[in-house]
């Protein structure tokens, strides 16, 4: 059984969360990816959840509106509770209308009495990008309550229109701002940096002193980005490291439980089910548990409900393949200075939890774990790989004589020679999740099998490492 929820018939787009009463209320935008037997659209479906880990799916909560309609696509937007009720805001979309002179973005509302149950509000009027914004990027509205200017303010992402000194529409964090749900005014953008095409699915929060702006972009990196600041209003600044996973992760929104925070999103699926497949819109869901640091900077672990789902202790294998090895039960240490070594660790089985203490000597200039390997095979395999020397952990295929490199994800870390680093990685089906230190996250894809088996491999130095394998 896997633990990433995707469903049965096509793919997870943008989560949309909402928390009471101890249940996360996972509204999200359902890619059939069978026009031909679900015909055109995008509805809005519902999970809930308490763990991450079992989930009740509760069906189509908004449905797509009828061919030609405005929201023939429900595209992202947000829940908020007010007086006793429960309001989404939407963006109704229909690619189709502008080649007829009509916008493909509104902004649309719906209300329930018990988040399962929704009406479409006939009574509210659409919002449409004003003059001075790109009527077809008006879209993914967020809503809250400013409590210091008492209004509710909308943000959205947006683009205002190109001028003679930026040809190029830029990208912005639109506002606006009502008193009563129903009646909005357009207020000067709240994030304008001129630095990306556009920013998706924003969300605003605070923890302790720090205002955080969360938001996916696709200029030329595709990932999902923070910012932050003391006010509400900004300045909003880019910390060391603004990204809070890899291109692959993509639209997260937050929601919070008992003080507690975490970040939805999805991991993308690649076309063919190939590793040189493109990217697609939409695959598995995603959560993260967000930490602030001292500092204020945001990182990211494994919720811990998902690691306790894992129960199961599978026995490791340890086999050395190349280079000298010591192993002493689950604690291994092995390398060669001069080149690689391999040490084959048994099956990996299709869904599990790896968790490992590596430590890498003094001048080691790689060390990481293989995923679907043979061992016999040395040097064909999914890795994940820690390179101290650029500061980095990356998620690669290695293919000897292979002339494309089908993708090659990486994270940022700061790696301390000789310290610990503690790896946390879900293997589940296709999907790879990696935490280091309970801080950076990394998720990508493995689809193709090189073996049904897994290992550690050095190259040029030596390195420590006492792992376990999990099952659910």
């Amino acid at each position: 059984m896997g633990v990433l929820y995707r469903p049965e018939v096509g793919a997870i787009a943008d989560v949309i969360p909402f928390c009471r009463d101890g249940v996360f209320h996972l509204f999200y935008l359902h890619d059939h990816r069978d026009p031909a037997r679900f015909g055109p659209g995008v509805p809005w479906r519902l999970l809930q959840t308490r763990d991450f880990v079992h989930f009740e799916d509760r069906g189509v909560v908004i449905p797509t509106g009828p061919v030609g309609s405005q929201d023939q696509w429900i595209f992202t937007g947000c829940v908020v509770e007010h007086a006793g009720r429960f309001h989404i805001f939407y963006t109704g979309h229909n690619h189709h209308l502008p080649p007829v002179g009509r916008p493909a973005e509104a902004i649309m509302h719906a209300v329930s009495d018990d988040l399962v149950n929704w009406q479409k509000d006939e009574l509210f009027a659409p919002l449409f990008a004003p003059p001075g914004y790109e009527r077809d990027d008006w879209r993914d509205p967020f809503v809250l309550w400013n409590a210091e200017e008492q209004c509710w303010w909308m943000l959205l992402a947006a683009r205002i229109t190109a001028q003679p000194s930026n040809p190029r529409p830029s990208g912005v964090t639109a506002l606006l701002t009502s008193n009563d749900l129903m009646h909005w005014q357009l207020r000067q953008p709240l994030y304008a940096p001129n630095l990306f095409y556009t920013h998706e699915c924003p969300d605003l929060f605070r923890i302790g002193d720090w205002w955080y702006l969360v938001f996916s972009e696709f200029s030329d990196r595709h990932t999902t980005r923070y910012r932050m600041s003391r006010s509400i209003r900004g300045p909003w600044l880019a910390p060391p490291d603004d990204e809070l996973d890899t291109p692959a992760f993509y639209a997260a929104k937050t929601a919070q439980r008992d003080g507690e925070r975490f970040l939805f999103g999805w991991l993308a699926s690649r076309e063919n089910c190939s590793d040189s497949g493109k990217w697609q819109w939409g695959g598995d869901l995603v959560v993260h548990q967000i930490i602030q640091q001292p500092d204020g900077r945001l990182t990211v672990k494994m919720p811990q409900s998902i690691a306790a789902s894992f129960g199961q202790i599978r026995p490791v294998q340890p086999r050395p393949v190349l280079g000298q090895w010591e192993v002493s039960g689950n604690a291994v240490r092995g390398g060669r200075v001069d080149g690689r070594s391999v040490l084959a660790l048994g099956e990996l089985p299709d869904t599990c939890l790896i968790d490992m203490q590596l430590t890498l000597e003094a001048a080691t200039r790689e060390a990481g774990i293989a995923l679907r390997a043979d061992p016999e095979k040395h040097g064909r395999w999914h890795e994940i790989r820690i390179e101290p020397h650029k500061n980095r952990i990356v998620l690669d295929r290695r293919s000897p004589h292979s002339r494309t490199r089908p993708f090659d994800l990486e994270r940022h870390c700061r790696l301390q020679p000789g310290a610990p680093i503690h790896l946390r990685i879900v293997v589940d089906g296709t999907c790879v999740v990696v935490y280091v230190n309970n801080a950076v996250a990394m998720s990508g894809r493995a689809y193709e099998s090189f073996g049904t088996g897994w290992g550690l491999f050095v190259n040029e130095g030596s390195a420590r490492c006492e792992l376990s394998l999990r099952t659910r």
